[in-house]
């Protein structure tokens, strides 16, 4: 009987996932998580789509090499290609992972603008080809208003379908936090990362607590520190791994993609929130209602709630800043 319903099982229907820059760093170790079942399910087939730019066919072809010797159970078929209708074809997933990075000398403008014209061109394909429920996660920098240029060319996709990853940003505050109480990250609940994916984000510790119930900010018994350099230390981390490994986050970004994706696929845990870069419209932060935000949400039946009412003086004051910063992103993007 247990053979037969295992059978049953692993005939579900494949599902199609797309992973752009694919050819790239936080991509390798990204497909192989994805691949393996951490983030659909253990039983749930697909077939992977791998998207980069024309010159890097050569390299993803390797990665698709990889991936067929990897002999995944998983993995019905997967292909390489440049072109994102193909890509995006009846699309039930996407990690949009691809963006420009910034150059020596390049204003952040000339960045913005850039990546407007990537994130363009991908959400017409996806508003041409993809399934109207896509799951879109931006993991590509500038990740929050990346998000937003693509929902805004994917008219037909709703734009709570479009969301982009703090999450490597709440694992970081969950970690920074265990050490302190000598815990696993796994046992720091509902840390929450306000705003852009930036150094004005705004790592807050305040509804946090542990599996007992215990308040986070109880147990460190130090407000200063929670105020003060825990913040800075999370907003600053990426800079950090980049002055020591002289490369970005790679697999911890693909970690937390995962992780993000997973919560967005499978719903959160009942009492917790995470955090996901997510439209502002109605929000009930006060946030302007054209950006991609971070906020705490809760996940059901795929579709994610922004958590009301966890804001206090000190956090407004936080917010402020990284919504002024994303509103000058939008339309630094947006200038003609």
């Amino acid at each position: 009987v247990i053979l037969l319903l295992n059978r049953l099982i692993m005939v579900a229907e494949p599902i199609n996932v797309c992973v752009t820059g694919a050819a790239g760093q936080i991509a390798y170790s990204l497909i192989y998580m994805v691949s393996r079942g951490s983030v659909f399910g253990e039983n749930q087939p697909m077939n992977l789509i791998l998207l980069d730019i024309a010159p890097m066919m050569g390299v993803l072809e390797g990665v698709v090499m990889e991936v067929q010797d990897c002999a995944f159970s998983l993995i019905r078929s997967v292909v390489a290609t440049a072109d994102p209708l193909v890509g995006f074809k009846d699309c039930d997933a996407a990690f949009l992972v691809g963006a420009m990075p910034r150059r020596e000398g390049m204003e952040r403008k000339d960045l913005l603008k850039a990546n407007r014209k990537i994130f363009k061109e991908q959400g017409e394909a996806l508003d041409k080809v993809a399934k109207k429920d896509i799951k879109v996660l931006v993991v590509g920098n500038p990740a929050n208003t990346n998000a937003l240029i693509a929902s805004k060319h994917a008219k037909s996709i709703p734009k709570e379908n479009f969301t982009a990853m703090t999450r490597l940003d709440q694992n970081r505050a969950a970690a920074q936090i265990a050490a302190r109480l000598g815990k696993t990250p796994q046992e720091i609940l509902n840390v929450v990362i306000w705003g852009n994916h930036s150094t004005t984000q705004f790592p807050d510790a305040a509804n946090a607590v542990l599996p007992d119930g215990t308040k986070v900010y109880q147990a460190v018994a130090d407000d200063n520190w929670l105020k003060t350099q825990f913040i800075t230390d999370v907003q600053n981390r990426g800079g950090s791994v980049i002055k020591a490994r002289k490369l970005s986050s790679a697999m911890s970004a693909a970690k937390a993609a995962c992780d993000h994706m997973r919560d967005w696929w499978v719903g959160t845990t009942e009492g917790q929130f995470v955090s996901m870069a997510v439209s502002t419209a109605g929000n009930p932060y006060g946030i302007d209602e054209d950006l991609v935000f971070s906020f705490p949400v809760t996940i059901k039946n795929k579709k994610w709630t922004i958590v009301p009412g966890l804001d206090n003086e000190f956090t407004r004051s936080k917010l402020e800043i990284t919504e002024k910063e994303l509103k000058q992103e939008r339309d630094a993007a947006f200038e003609e």
